[in-house]
């Protein structure tokens, strides 16, 4: 089972956001881009100037900690991702353990059966 956390909208209009725990292999390939897509701009813009500077590192080192970089994103990608959200007013309303998406929306709606309104 995967531990899946639902974020509500400081205003009404926008989706709820369900994100699921765990490693992000999008963020751990495409980095920055990754961050970009989803909005995060502050934490793409540091990762980036962080990737820019050990392109500098001469040798297997400058590699290593790149790797070491992508690697800590794709483990910590989904929690900048809700560190965002909470910086834009988002709140933490859930977290459900499911195996899969589905399962988890079907647990939060058998619970709080109001959500089921914010995802039509």
């Amino acid at each position: 089972m995967r531990a899946w956390t639902l974020h509500l909208p400081p205003r009404p209009g926008p989706r709820p956001l369900l994100l699921r725990e765990g490693f992000s292999v999008w963020a751990f390939l495409f980095g920055p881009l990754w961050l970009l897509w989803h909005r995060c701009w502050l934490a793409a813009l540091v990762v980036l100037a962080a990737e820019v500077a050990l392109a500098f590192v001469p040798g297997a080192g400058g590699v290593a900690l790149t790797l070491a970089v992508q690697l800590l994103l794709g483990f910590h990608g989904r929690d900048l991702l809700r560190w965002t959200r909470e910086r834009r007013g988002w709140r933490l309303r859930h977290v459900v353990l499911a195996d899969d998406e589905e399962g988890a929306l079907a647990r939060l709606w058998h619970r709080e059966p109001a959500l089921r309104e914010a995802w039509r």
